[in-house]
């Protein structure tokens, strides 16, 4: 039947063609919004879409790791926090390096070290992806809880000397003044990237490799598939993609800590991914979204509110109670997730919209 085959190849490559484009407009669109609210948003505006989009790096890379290859990672704070001081030092002027180091010295060479910012983000990344690379090989001689364990040691070791390692990290202390780089061209252009990156790498043979792991190891063993060479390089890019959204963290704060780099910011990455979907970029890219979102809209429960005369004071954290509850209810009534483990397709939509034009 080559006629068959001729013409099934032909509707493939329009197809893809037209997703290229679809795909085109899409990010053109974006574009445009992200002008609009450049140019007429406010401060606010402004700030949650930098979140959002700095919430997407996170989730996305840290998925490609816990929900593509099944690894229980609990230490993603760590390179965050890699990546934000290695960015905010190699920023930062001496004469600013001067004005935050006043108990202790900055030692050399950081001292004198200068570069431009995309130079400080990609230096993040990269030496993020290096601490991976030195922990990845006690960490991969372990599966399930004692995994999780050790990378939880791993996020709690990095704190403490960021809090105890004055003359690098200015201690509790930590930088302040640092510049304001990060604006919404540079933390949607890292999603966007990101997003790209780890959706390109799931589809690819590698992507299929880790999800056979994840399925099940010793079957992908026997394949022919080594866990470690996959495993190690979705350590690696999740490291690295983790370090890049510190950098950026850090230069939209303009103000870093250790207390900032805490088991808390895992425990709110994994709710994103829980809840938007475990192996799901989609859904890691919808629970973020919604994590910023929602962070925000939420400030209300944590407000004085006055009700038939009875004022109900404010209480400080109660949007992480609701959070909480919200990841329960998710648990318990929808356990894979808004996405499961499907992924946005503009055929899925195509299918849907002709689907639910054939019922009425």
């Amino acid at each position: 039947m080559p006629g068959a085959s001729l013409f099934g190849g032909w509707r493939l490559m329009e197809r893809t063609r037209r997703n290229a484009l679809l795909n085109l407009l899409a990010l053109l669109a974006l574009a445009y919004a992200l002008y609009l609210f450049d140019r007429y948003g406010t401060d606010y505006q402004v700030r949650i879409l930098n979140n959002m989009a700095i919430f997407i790096t996170l989730a996305v890379s840290y998925n490609l790791i816990n929900g593509v290859c099944g690894i229980l990672h609990l230490g993603p704070n760590a390179f965050v926090a890699i990546g934000a001081y290695t960015s905010a030092l190699l920023t930062m002027s001496p004469m600013e390096k001067q004005m935050n180091y006043i108990i202790e010295p900055l030692m050399w060479p950081f001292s004198v070290l200068n570069a431009p910012f995309l130079v400080a983000l990609i230096a993040g990344g990269l030496l993020a992806a290096f601490f991976a690379f030195l922990i990845s090989f006690p960490v991969f001689r372990v599966r399930g809880d004692y995994l999780a364990i050790v990378t939880l040691g791993f996020g709690e070791v990095v704190r403490v000397i960021c809090n105890a390692f004055q003359s690098v990290t200015n201690g509790p202390l930590g930088l302040k003044g640092l510049a304001l780089h990060s604006n919404l061209w540079w933390t949607w252009g890292v999603a966007v990237v990101t997003i790209t990156a780890v959706s390109k790498l799931v589809q690819s043979s590698y992507g299929r490799a880790m999800k056979a792991i994840r399925e099940d190891e010793i079957a992908a063993r026997a394949m022919g598939i080594d866990p470690f060479k996959h495993l190690l390089m979705a350590f690696l890019i999740s490291a690295f993609f983790s370090g890049v959204a510190g950098g950026l963290l850090a230069h939209l704060i303009r103000t870093i800590s250790p207390t900032l780099f805490t088991f808390f910011l895992t425990f709110n990455l994994l709710i994103m991914i829980v809840v938007g979907g475990l192996g799901s970029t989609t859904g890691a890219v919808i629970g973020a979204a919604l994590f910023a979102w929602g962070g925000e809209a939420l400030r209300i429960v944590e407000q004085p509110v006055q009700v038939a005369g009875l004022k109900i004071p404010g209480i400080p954290g109660m949007r992480m109670v609701v959070f909480s509850l919200i990841l329960m209810v998710v648990i318990i009534f929808a356990r894979h997730g808004i996405m499961g483990r499907h992924e946005f397709s503009w055929d899925w939509l195509f299918h849907k919209v002709r689907f639910g034009a054939a019922r009425d």
